[in-house]
């Protein structure tokens, strides 16, 4: 199994996501889980900002 088409775990500290990536999770399913945190759901929708509890990660819904 080759990991070439998905970016390391974690890999940066914000990332943009939009409604057609919801339910969001982290690491985000483009992400390699192998060297990563448990798999988190982030509710997102009511503040447009989540931040991962495990990484510190920040996801901002863009419309």
């Amino acid at each position: 199994m080759s990991t070439a088409d998905h970016q390391p775990a974690n890999a940066e500290r914000r990332y943009t996501v939009h409604r057609k990536d919801l339910p969001l999770s982290c690491p985000t399913p483009e992400m390699s889980l192998w060297n990563s945190h448990p798999r988190v759901y982030l509710p997102i929708e009511a503040t447009g900002e989540a931040t991962c509890p495990y990484c510190g990660s920040v996801f901002v819904l863009e419309d």
